[in-house]
């Protein structure tokens, strides 16, 4: 790993064993971009990469010379209307009305390890050898705006991090209207866009479409990261698949409003543009004020989506989560909601808990109802004390119940929300979100408290302090169930309002950060009515988050399938629920229930005492299965091999690391009469091992399951006879294999 500056030619270069990104100090000043890819030798001078040619309707930075168009050249930081007629990254509104800017470079420094950034998630370093940071410095002489734009290359990970530092160094004031914390022009448009979009109960669908001239983007203008976009995407060569082929991944490591778009010109050139979605942001700059862009991840892969994906996990799940629980294998939990609703009494928590206890659970969660008014979701919301009608020892006595069976106790809070029904409401009805003199609208049935204001979040924080510190909670749910409307602060002057949404994130943050600081052991999990707020941004101060309030087997597969492009599976919120489902009313068998939620965090969404005895004796199974390979199952190698978007089979595999131990999902949504043999091709084992197929006894060398593959056909294939294993629709099987030489 290496950052070299090359003075001659004014060139730098970031590269690893297995990336290489090259810019350089262009003649004009600005920074120019001159390779993003694999790894390729260093040199002192790439100057040839740069590409200049005159074309008519150009317009031009040097008088005298007709080949220097900022409109031509791929850029770094590039600003609008200065010759460059694609949208920007960055754009500063200054007292005179205007809006142009001219960046350009003063200093350099190259330092070890990785700073942190002030009041936002980002990824880490835990010793200075992990990676090299560079810092460029460029400046607009009229307004004396600085920018330092901050690039991270880590050691043994095909992966830079990038994001933008801006410092008013001028007499005036400044807004900033557009600041976004990457951009990366390529050479060509020859790439598949791959996103991950969908809604509520069905998230992080994978949608593939051919790049064109014009703009592609997704994003988020809802307050939050959203159901519909996650704040990922990537690029990705033609004939590129999940075992080989170029890609680059782009990730945004934010939870509030987003922009993430490629625009390609009529030349074919492309510029990727990651960062806060522009439109209602605006930031004011004093003198001598500083603004900080969230972090945004570029991965490179040559070894297809799998290798796009394994590096985000690896980054992801050492470098991005952090604290007690990041390298610990998960508790499994059960969670009352979709047993009880809010329709439960202290003694039928403790029931559950009981049975949970007796089937191997390890933790049990109490979710929405046990606060306040809360006895429907109309009420409640912001006053965060046990309803002492339904839990008469309060949390500390509903806690130390639950512990005394040899169980953890969970909670669940929404604490960024409050209904109308409350004394928090009641008490300071200027603490929502409200634009004066017009309707304040709701979702489900609640306002969204003001995070820009630090008092707001004091309130909040003094109440979950207090219950942490008096009951035996080991385990925080943090929901947040609806968008932001009518985005105004009662607190902030009308030149400020453009801030409300990047500082409701960044209270956001604060209160987390000071919550997992203090009660470093309780495990967070991040909730947004499921997956609204599944990101990176997130993933810094809770290990987990709910993948999707839709819990049914089949729609599982897509919805985790999907985010495993980014997302290692120990974040993933994965659970057994009752059937039929409450989401899409579907039956599906208990095995397959298991088997798709195994692949994430596991835990039961039902009430044990309903079961059968046989079905609790499976469950018992499934827990001991569990708890013998969830190390394996949440921080091993994860592969995508067959996509419940493109046929009727979905198939992933996780390995260890000594490659010794996988586990192969195979799912089947519908069943077939006299169909095909088939077989799915495995990845990631070791030639030369000879595995033992546990569910069928037989032995097979690693290359013969990834060359020729895992033998997978049923009584499907054929006439079904008496007496064979019945197959159905929603089948599934775990293939177990072991190293045995």
């Amino acid at each position: 790993m290496r950052i070299v500056y090359h003075e001659a030619s004014r060139t730098f270069h970031l590269y690893n064993g297995s990336i290489s990104y090259i810019m350089a100090v262009l003649k004009n000043g600005h920074l120019g971009q001159l390779y993003c890819g694999k790894r390729i030798r260093d040199r002192e001078d790439f100057s040839h990469l740069l590409e200049l040619s005159g074309r008519p309707m150009g317009s031009y930075v040097y008088d005298d010379e007709r080949l220097f168009s900022l409109d031509f050249i791929k850029q770094e930081m590039p600003v609008y209307g200065t010759t460059d007629y694609h949208q920007p990254a960055l754009e500063i509104l200054q007292g005179n009305g205007s809006r142009i800017s001219d960046f350009q470079f003063i200093s350099y420094s190259i330092g070890p390890g990785k700073p942190k950034l002030s009041g936002l998630p980002a990824t880490y370093t835990e010793s200075d050898a992990e990676a090299q940071t560079l810092t460029v410095t460029v400046r607009d002489a009229v307004t004396g705006v600085e920018a330092e734009l901050l690039y991270t290359i880590f050691e043994d990970r095909s992966a830079i991090t990038r994001s933008m530092r801006l410092t008013n160094r001028g007499t005036e004031a400044v807004h900033v209207t557009r600041a976004m914390s990457l951009c990366l022009d390529l050479p060509d448009s020859e790439y598949e866009w791959v996103q991950l979009s969908g809604a509520w109960a069905r998230e992080r669908h994978v949608k593939v479409r051919r790049l064109e001239e014009g703009v592609t983007a997704i994003g988020s203008m809802r307050g939050h990261s959203s159901h519909e976009h996650n704040p990922f995407m990537a690029l990705k060569r033609p004939n590129a698949d999940e075992r080989q082929g170029e890609v680059l991944g782009f990730s945004f490591v934010y939870s509030g409003n987003f922009l993430i778009q490629a625009e390609t010109d009529c030349h074919r050139m492309t510029r990727v543009l990651v960062g806060i979605h522009p439109d209602c942001f605006e930031w004011k700059l004093e003198p001598d004020e500083s603004f900080q862009t969230p972090e945004a991840v570029l991965v490179y892969s040559d070894q297809g989506l799998n290798g796009m994906s394994q590096t985000f996990h690896s980054l992801y799940g050492r470098r991005l989560a952090r604290g007690y629980w990041r390298d610990r294998p998960r508790p499994i939990l059960i969670n009352n909601w979709e047993a009880t609703y809010f329709n439960f009494t202290e003694d039928r928590l403790v029931s559950i808990a009981k049975k949970a206890k007796e089937c191997g659970v390890e933790l049990f969660v109490l979710d929405d109802g046990w606060f306040g008014e809360r006895r429907n979701d109309r009420a409640g919301l912001g006053d965060w004390e046990a309803n002492r009608k339904l839990l008469p020892g309060g949390i500390t006595g509903l806690a130390e119940r639950i512990t005394k069976l040899g169980l953890r106790f969970g909670l669940w809070f929404e604490p960024e929300m409050v209904n109308r029904a409350s004394d928090l409401y009641r008490s300071h009805p200027d603490w929502i979100l409200h634009t004066p003199g017009r309707h304040a609208s709701q979702g489900r049935y609640q306002y969204v408290l003001d995070f820009s204001r630090p008092e707001v979040v004091e309130h909040i924080y003094k109440q979950m302090e207090k219950l942490l510190r008096e009951a035996k909670v080991s385990y925080i749910k943090w929901d947040m169930n609806r968008s932001i409307t009518e985005c105004f602060s009662a607190a902030l002057p009308a030149d400020r309002q453009g801030e409300v949404f990047h500082r409701y994130i960044l209270g956001v943050y604060a209160l987390y950060e000071r919550l997992t600081g203090e009660f470093p052991s309780v495990l967070f999990e991040s909730c947004a009515s499921g997956g609204g707020r599944f990101d990176p941004g997130m993933l810094y101060y809770a290990p987990q988050g709910w993948t999707s309030d839709d819990s049914d087997a089949v729609e599982r597969m897509k919805i985790q399938y999907g985010t495993s492009f980014v997302y290692p599976l120990s974040s993933m919120g994965s659970h057994v629920s009752v059937v039929p489902n409450h989401q899409v009313f579907r039956t599906t068998p208990l095995h397959t229930r298991a088997n798709v939620a195994y692949f994430g965090t596991f835990g039961y969404e039902l009430d044990l005492n309903g079961l059968e005895a046989d079905e609790l004796f499976k469950v018992k199974e499934q827990i001991a299965f569990m708890k013998r390979y969830r190390r394996l199952l949440q921080f091993g190698t994860f592969y995508r091999l067959k996509s419940p978007f493109e046929g009727n089979e979905t198939v992933w595999m996780v390995i260890s690391r000594d490659k010794r131990t996988a586990i192969v999902g195979w799912y089947r949504v519908l069943n077939t009469v006299n169909g095909a043999y088939t077989r799915v091709r495995l990845e990631g084992l070791k030639p030369e091992y000879c595995y033992k197929n546990v569910l069928s006894g037989t032995t097979h060398y690693g290359d013969e399951l990834m060359n020729i593959g895992l033998i997978t056909t049923d009584a499907t294939a054929g006439e079904t006879k008496q007496g064979d294993k019945p197959c159905t629709d929603f089948e599934s099987r775990l293939y177990v294999l072991e190293a045995v030489r």
